[in-house]
């Protein structure tokens, strides 16, 4: 095969075959660009994107970006292209657009490359070959991407630019004469239409035509190839509508394979080799370092210093020409990390790998959602990033009020930019939320256009029509509370409507269960937000009202898997009447809220009297009982006593037992400060017989395995000390403990209480209005046996010193 840069000198087009997003090629590119002066310049992609091609040179392009093509009818199939600032396609892009040069891509078209993706993998397609990979094993190297460093990225330019593109030209025509396609088939139907393309080029500008391809393409390029066998190639093809235009993309998605198999592992290693015109391990140890201080760990410029000569000595060790990443990143980590690998997950994440984030201009070709959802975000000051960062609102601020509706509406739209986590705070107007953009969500955002052109429009066609098919009661009561929070009025009525369809249906406890705490917590959101929810407490209220009559009889005789899903929909439902009671308004004639609970409290008292409802759910109705003050401690040990007694079945004793302390409700601490019941479940665990315990231990180890450290260690200390002992009226001690308060050890901690508080604190004696401890001597010089003044000898003191 003729050498690309022989043939471009006797008259043929330049052939520059690259790897994608590789740095050391994206230089060479250019250099050979400088020395040829090519009047057309061809790259690898879809020819649809010819258009958006001069969009490259706008100020607020910025890379990296992405070609991104979807089906006009089905914008889930799409395709990127993405390319960064090292990334040889980019660079041949800006040299023809600043230099007048014609620019087109000659790949095949994204309407045929879409279409194909829904056809079935062909079968008899060998085994992928991975080009860099085998170049690097014939070289005697185990990684190819420190092969490829070697021989590209760390050589210094060479006399002429054209001939490393010679090199690796000649070293494809070997792997493609000896794999042939390398289980790559579609690249036969690919390398026609590149072709086509350059032969139409070619008979307008002559040979002055560069074209910027994958390396792996080249021979298919430079070969003898008739017209007609190309044409038989291409014949054929299934086609489909696209759209096409530029998105953002991300150095966390460069280090994933891409939709062409560019996957790269270090795109910020690789964006700094491209961008460091010198001493590029010393900017990078620079870097580093500039990240760890950033992190509060301790790093001069003697580590930099030495971090560098390190590098710099492995990789004369190590025979290569320059400090690879490898070298780099031993380097760091005996450095300025001292051995730990700990450090190195953070500067992989941020320097290494990366975070940054492309632009596109305003003018780049969108939905009109896209665009909606842009101005959203700007008058929001909501502006994605590759970063993930925590995002606090505090929905009584009108601006994060706005930015909470819009996160909502893009979360039913199925664009999840965030994720709603737990708020620190327990108020109803506190928001927390996780963000992080990814490129991906563009093609979301084009998905979600088919419901309208505003986000907000878009969100509420979404919840109608997701109320219009849904099925299950409790989906339905899901929609609606997602609809209060992204503030939906248009949506609210159709899903209500919905709603109250198929809670008049639907006879399931199960289902109303599942329906109802959404509904509660809408209610409770509708406070904050200042929302009309008057038809929703209506619908709510009647589901507690069935839910109270159809409950007892739906927990009688359940096997075990039931029983512990029907718990879950007991501590729900409870957990929804306590937000709907509202004292303050209720009828005292039961039909209020006040009346609802109080019906719940039957229902809970009649669970756990009946014999024929499982243990767990008697055990937990005890316990929310008592958790609500509706009995005492006393009637609790009694259910107890009854659950434990030795008629009952141990199982069902031990289930008894995990719904009453089971799970992360407080049961734990309840035994450590309620001694009967503690007495209680220490009385029935060691009467269990041998044969019976052998059964309840998993149920057992589960129930008390929830408990945190220091409580299983608590209760195991007070079950070693054996039971209290009665030595009189209202006393009572464990061995190991005294009978009454030691006044005289309580006084100790006066004097240290006296050095922590000083001088000026309000124990100062000399006030003749103040009471004197009768216990100890006054001191005419307001001190103490250990000279501290101010002694604290009046408990409300103490509460003066707390505010």
């Amino acid at each position: 095969m003729t050498a690309p840069a022989a043939t471009h000198a006797t008259g043929g087009p330049l052939l520059l075959g690259v790897r994608h997003h590789g740095p050391g090629s994206a230089r060479a590119v250019r250099a050979a660009l400088d020395a040829a002066r090519p009047a057309a310049v061809l790259i690898e992609g879809p020819p649809e994107g010819d258009a958006l091609l001069a969009l490259a040179a706008d100020e607020a392009m910025r890379p990296p970006v992405a070609l991104l093509a979807h089906v006009v009818d089905d914008p889930g199939r799409a395709a990127f292209w993405p390319m960064a600032e090292f990334s040889p396609e980019w660079v041949a892009i800006r040299w023809a657009l600043d230099h007048g040069a014609r620019v087109r891509f000659i790949d095949l078209p994204a309407a045929h490359s879409l279409a194909a993706a829904e056809e079935p993998a062909q079968e008899d397609a060998g085994p992928r070959v991975d080009p860099i990979g085998a170049l690097a094993e014939a070289a005697g190297y185990d990684d190819p991407e420190r092969w490829w460093e070697d021989v590209v990225e760390h050589r210094g330019a060479a006399a002429d630019p054209r001939a490393p593109f010679a090199a690796l030209a000649e070293a494809m025509a070997v792997l493609r004469e000896t794999y042939g396609d390398g289980g790559h088939p579609r690249d036969l139907i690919r390398e026609a239409h590149m072709r086509q393309q350059l032969r139409a080029t070619t008979r307008e500008f002559g040979s002055e035509v560069a074209v910027v391809c994958g390396a792996w393409h080249v021979p298919a390029l430079a070969g003898k190839f008739t017209v007609a066998a190309d044409r038989a190639l291409l014949k054929g093809l299934p086609k489909v509508r696209t759209e096409l235009t530029w998105v953002p993309w991300t150095h966390r998605r460069l280090a994933r394979r891409s939709g062409y198999g560019a996957g790269i592992a270090s795109p910020g290693w690789y964006g700094h080799l491209f961008a460091a015109a010198d001493r590029p391990v010393e900017r990078w140890m620079t870097k580093v370092a500039g990240l760890l201080r950033a992190e509060d760990r301790q790093i001069s410029s003697a580590h930099v210093i030495e971090a560098v000569r390190l590098a710099g000595t492995l990789a004369a060790m190590r025979g290569r020409p320059l400090p690879g990443l490898a070298e780099t990143t031993d380097a760091v980590r005996a450095v300025m990390c001292e051995g730990s690998d700990v450090p190195l997950g953070l500067i992989q994440d941020r320097l290494i790998v990366g975070d940054v984030l492309g632009e596109v201009p305003d003018a780049a070709p969108a939905v009109p959602l896209q665009r909606d959802l842009v101005r959203t975000q700007r008058t929001l000051r909501l502006k994605p990033e590759a970063l993930e960062r925590e995002l606090e609102l505090d929905l009584r601020k009108e601006t994060d009020a706005g930015r909470s509706r819009l996160l909502h509406r893009l979360s039913l739209l199925g664009i999840g930019w965030g994720e709603q986590t737990r708020a620190r705070s327990t108020g109803t107007f506190r928001e927390n939320w996780r963000l992080r953009w990814e490129p991906e969500l563009s093609v979301r955002v084009a998905e979600a256009g088919v419901w309208g052109t505003t986000v907000l429009g878009a969100a509420t066609a979404k919840a109608e029509s997701e109320a219009a098919a849904a099925s299950a009661l409790g989906a339905i009561t899901a929609l609606a509370e997602r609809c209060l929070l992204a503030e939906l009025p248009d949506a609210l009525p159709v899903v209500m409507r919905a709603l109250a369809d198929r809670a008049a249906l639907d006879t399931d406890v199960a289902h109303l269960a599942q329906a109802l705490p959404a509904l509660a917590r809408t209610l409770r959101y509708g406070d904050v937000r200042g929302t009309t929810t008057a038809g929703l407490a209506e619908v709510a209220a009647g589901l507690a009202e069935r839910i109270c009559v159809g409950l007892p009889p739906a927990c009688a005789a359940l096997d075990a898997d039931g029983a512990a899903e029907m718990r879950t929909h007991v501590d729900a439902v409870h957990s929804a009447i306590g937000l709907l009671a509202d004292p303050a308004g209720a009828d005292p004639a039961g039909a209020g809220p006040v009346g609802l609970r109080e019906r719940w409290s039957a229902v809970l008292g009649r669970l756990a009297s009946r014999e024929t409802v499982p243990g767990v759910l008697r055990g937990r109705a005890v316990r929310l009982l008592l958790d609500d003050g509706r009995i005492g401690s006393e009637d609790a040990a009694r259910h107890m006593g009854l659950a434990l007694s030795p008629g009952t079945a141990p199982a069902d004793a031990a289930a008894w037992i995990e719904g009453f302390v089971g799970g992360a409700s407080g049961g734990g601490m309840l035994l450590v400060h309620d001694e009967r019941l503690r007495d209680l479940v220490d009385g029935w665990l060691t009467s269990v017989a041998p044969e019976a315990f052998t059964d309840v231990l998993p149920l057992l180890r589960r129930t008390f395995a929830a408990y945190e450290a220091g409580v299983r260690r608590t209760l195991g200390e007070l079950v070693r000390r054996g039971p209290a002992v009665r030595t009189g009226p209202g006393e009572a001690s464990a061995p190991g403990f005294g009978t009454a308060l030691d006044a005289a050890r309580a006084d100790a901690v006066l004097p240290l209480l006296a050095l922590l508080l000083g001088p000026d604190g309000p124990g100062d004696t000399d006030d003749p209005a103040r009471p004197v401890d009768p216990r100890r001597p006054a001191d005419p010089n307001g001190t103490d046996e250990l000279g501290a003044p101010g002694i604290l000898d009046d408990p409300n003191d103490l509460v003066e010193v707390g505010k």
